[in-house]
């Protein structure tokens, strides 16, 4: 018999929901989304009342760039080039005698000075005194012996007389002995020369210097048995130096060339950085333009004299001594302008033209045409103006009329 459910078990079995239970589910669920809907409200309402921004309009920047000025008046033309120290008189000596060396001078050395007419070496002379006294006495024997002989013509002569006869005039000529003076004559002549010779070889054994020099290169020593094949010494003259140097043949027409009158041709300046320094420098000019051209670089060869390179004179004390065989460079005061613009040859731009900050500020790319090109500056005659303002920046991208 089933027992009868109580309704106490039937609410053990279904119980009611809590209603505290259900207000903490509706809270877990529906406060997230209220706070979802707010936020989203409240960025509608800042989109719709926030600030706006206006936008301006694009302004171009300015390019802040180094100007200079330029200045129009005469200007003097300046050739740069390299060159080549050479002496202008250079001679290897060798004796004209044989004889051993019996002295030489203290300064017969490489490096020694030798002025003009000094002597820096003596050969043995004794043979040569030798040769002098014996031909001296030569001539005298034949001298004495045309002196008799012309005592002998006075006699033949009588005899011809006290004769009274005609004869011929080669018969006259043997009467009088003339055959016997003509030959004496003869031999004194040719003992007068052999004489002079010996004198000579005699003044040949002191070798003396045929003009101011510096030693270069000496071969022989006290001792040295020397024949006219051997080389005595090598001298440099010290009265001027020549620099042999190359210039572009477009460059001729600014240079000044020597004439026959006498007249010099263009200054020029010499440098030697590694020797003198930046600021010391000699001073020349040109003295010739070779007939033609290098062969390699068909450039012009020009030569530059420097009197009394080595500074022995006065008036160049205290200046630099050049070296032969320097590489040196060259300054060539050329011809002037007498009216044009001076402009550093790293402001011409590519095709001959200037950068030019005109009135408005902006840039003008201007083409030039430039009378002279120089190592540092060009001529330029016409096409600017007194105080222009020249750009001296490097712009990246240079465009016409562009602010600055």
């Amino acid at each position: 018999m089933m027992e009868k459910e109580t309704t106490s078990d039937r609410d053990r079995h279904n119980p009611s929901p809590d209603p505290r239970r259900r207000g903490s589910l509706l809270l877990r669920y529906l406060l997230p989304l209220l706070i979802l809907v707010g936020a989203v409200a409240m960025v509608f309402w800042l989109m719709k009342t926030g600030p706006k921004a206006k936008p301006k309009p694009k302004e171009r920047q300015a390019i802040l760039v180094e100007v200079q000025p330029v200045h129009i008046g005469p200007q003097r033309t300046v050739i740069h080039a390299m060159g080549t120290v050479k002496p202008a008189r250079e001679v290897a000596i060798m004796p004209q005698v044989s004889g051993e060396v019996i002295a030489i001078n203290p300064h017969f050395m490489p490096g020694g000075m030798l002025a003009e007419g000094e002597e820096f070496l003596r050969i043995e002379p004794a043979d040569y005194h030798i040769a002098v006294s014996q031909l001296e006495s030569e001539v005298a024997r034949v001298e004495a012996e045309i002196q008799l002989e012309q005592g002998r013509q006075l006699v033949a002569r009588r005899e011809y007389e006290l004769l009274g006869e005609e004869v011929s005039e080669e018969e006259k000529a043997l009467m009088l002995r003339q055959p016997q003076l003509d030959t004496l004559k003869a031999s004194l002549a040719a003992a007068a020369a052999r004489l002079q010779q010996a004198r000579l070889d005699l003044e040949r054994t002191t070798m003396t210097s045929p003009f101011n020099a510096v030693v270069q290169t000496r071969h022989v020593n006290l001792g040295t048995r020397v024949t006219p094949a051997t080389a005595l010494v090598e001298l440099a003259g010290t009265d001027a130096y020549w620099v042999e140097l190359s210039v572009p043949v477009s460059q001729l027409r600014w240079i000044k060339l020597p004439d026959r009158t006498g007249g010099k041709g263009s200054r020029v300046r010499i440098y030697d950085e590694a020797a003198w320094g930046e600021d010391l420098f000699r001073e020349g000019h040109v003295l010739r333009l070779a007939a033609s051209v290098e062969p390699e670089g068909r450039m012009a060869r020009l030569l530059v004299e420097v009197a009394d390179p080595l500074a022995r004179r006065q008036a160049n004390a205290g200046r630099p001594r050049m070296l032969i065989d320097s590489y040196v460079r060259v300054e060539i005061v050329g011809s002037a302008v007498e009216s044009a613009a001076k402009i550093p040859r790293s402001l011409v731009r590519d095709g001959d033209t200037v950068w030019i900050m005109n009135e408005q500020d902006r840039l003008e790319i201007r083409p030039i045409e430039i009378l002279f090109r120089g190592r540092d500056e060009v001529l330029v005659p016409q096409g600017l103006q007194e105080d222009e303002r020249l750009v001296v920046t490097d712009l990246s991208a240079a465009v016409e009329d562009m602010r600055l």
